[in-house]
């Protein structure tokens, strides 16, 4: 792909004479005829270097256009100038600018000093990447199989390019999984950006998304380019993704289809390559039933699906949890707690509705609230919340009597029956909302209430 060079200068003759240099030696070039119409055009466009003239005949000046472009972009800028001088130079250097090219203009300093400048934009970029890959990696704590089976599934389809839809319910490091996808990714130095569809207005989506352009709707004073021009060459994380408006699916599903869109109150098809990563905690499957999500755009997304476990089916990677949570909260705390083995215990005994969040933030609670270096399990017990205790097997009674002399397959249908019909109860009768409630599909659930002849 060919480098782009914004070229700003109110002279027009100049424009083509750099546009005419810029092409021969292999780059396209970009024209502006004003500092306001140079920023639009960097809004809207990829640009590696610029060439700005210091005088420009109209209400920002060079130099005023240089802070503001050194304050928004990470890029090279070369100013040129027919009435140079080395106060100027220094001042423009010390304002950020990469090097100060005196008119008339030379072909070979033009070339030479853009190559230079392209050059250290690149390693620039190289240090970056190498900084970024120096910082601790995302990383499942756990030695639980199911942790395991998770980490596995992450090495067999991070290297590839297919979408995976995460599913899981809140707080259990759904975002923890597509970052570490990302980082095992082959577009590891690309960026991974971010989309929380839960957090963003319906009526703003479309413009987070796309971008919009200059004038498009009130507000819109400046052009700007959207989530999915952003992650291009890398990956698109949508999270929430079930709570986005039925509207913004089907504009989505057409971009995620033909990788093209147009930005909001704009003409111009721009195209993308991302790959993209959803995550939900909703019953995809029900929503759909309901009308609230598209099933095409739910089979579109669902290419590998990575469920993510509850804390609840990995209680014996606690101590892990709690000794990995504990170093990152050394720098937050005062002292160094450290949680006995009854403390640990009585976790484990714990169902933790709100999964990993949930312990995060009762780790970090005791840490700062237990006046001694050591944790134990009466801290604990006095700050968990009682209810959500999970018996320990010892403790557990015997069966009801009506079990205690039935077969197993008797027993096994007696539990289903009292189950489904408390569960119905609950629900007014609504299978739907006890098929949710319970994470069953709506079908599977209505064949069982048949088989166990329930009434509802």
């Amino acid at each position: 792909m060919r480098k782009q060079i914004l070229i700003i200068d109110d002279e027009i003759s100049i424009q083509q004479t750099l546009s005419g240099i810029l092409e021969d030696e292999g780059f396209h070039a970009l024209c502006a005829s004003s500092a306001e119409d140079g920023l639009d055009i960097l809004e809207e466009n990829h640009v590696d270097l610029i060439l700005l003239d210091i005088w420009l005949g109209d209400n920002m000046d060079g130099m005023t256009a240089l802070e503001k472009i050194k304050e928004l972009y990470a890029l090279p800028v070369i100013m040129i100038s027919g009435h140079g001088t080395i106060e100027t130079a220094v001042q423009a250097t010390r304002k950020g600018a990469f090097d100060f090219i005196e008119k008339p203009l030379s072909y070979d300093k033009i070339i030479l000093a853009i190559s230079n400048g392209i050059r250290f934009a690149q390693l620039e970029e190289e240090n970056k990447i190498l900084r970024s890959k120096t910082r601790k990696p995302a990383q499942l704590t756990g030695q639980s199989p199911v942790i395991c089976e998770l980490r596995a599934q992450i090495e067999r389809v991070a290297p590839t390019d297919a979408w995976v839809l995460i599913r899981g319910d809140h707080g259990t490091g759904k975002e923890l999984v597509a970052q570490s996808i990302h980082q095992q990714s082959l577009v590891s130095s690309k960026p991974m950006v971010e989309v929380n569809c839960a957090a963003i207005p319906e009526e703003l989506i479309e413009s987070e998304l796309f971008g919009h352009e200059k004038g498009s709707f009130t507000g819109a004073h400046s052009s700007k380019r959207g989530k999915f021009d952003q992650a291009d060459g890398g990956i698109l994380f949508l999270d929430e993704i079930g709570d986005m408006s039925l509207k913004t699916q089907a504009k989505i599903l057409r971009i995620l289809q033909e990788q093209k869109f147009e930005r909001v109150g704009g003409h111009k098809t721009i195209s993308v390559n991302v790959r993209v990563l959803a995550a939900t905690n909703k019953n995809l499957e029900e929503e759909i039933e309901k009308g609230n999500f598209r099933a095409d755009l739910f089979w579109r997304l669902n290419v590998v699906p990575i469920h993510v476990p509850s804390l609840i089916k990995r209680l014996e990677d606690i101590p892990l949890l709690v000794e990995d949570l504990m170093s990152r909260l050394s720098s937050k705390v005062l002292g160094n707690k450290k949680f006995l083995k009854g403390a640990l215990d009585v976790m484990r005994h714990h169902s933790w509705p709100g999964n990993v969040r949930e312990l995060k933030n009762f780790v970090e609670r005791l840490a700062i609230m237990c006046p001694t270096d050591t944790i134990s399990g009466e801290d604990v017990s006095l700050f968990l919340t009682p209810t959500a205790a999970i018996t320990p097997p010892h403790e557990r009674s015997a069966p009801p009597l009506a079990y205690q002399e039935a077969s197993f397959k008797e027993a096994k249908k007696c539990f289903e029956q009292e189950y489904l019909q408390q569960k119905l109860d609950e629900n007014n009768g609504n299978i739907s909302q006890t098929a949710e409630q319970i994470g069953m599909e709506r079908s599977h659930l209505h064949k069982k209430l048949k088989n166990l002849e329930i009434v509802h």
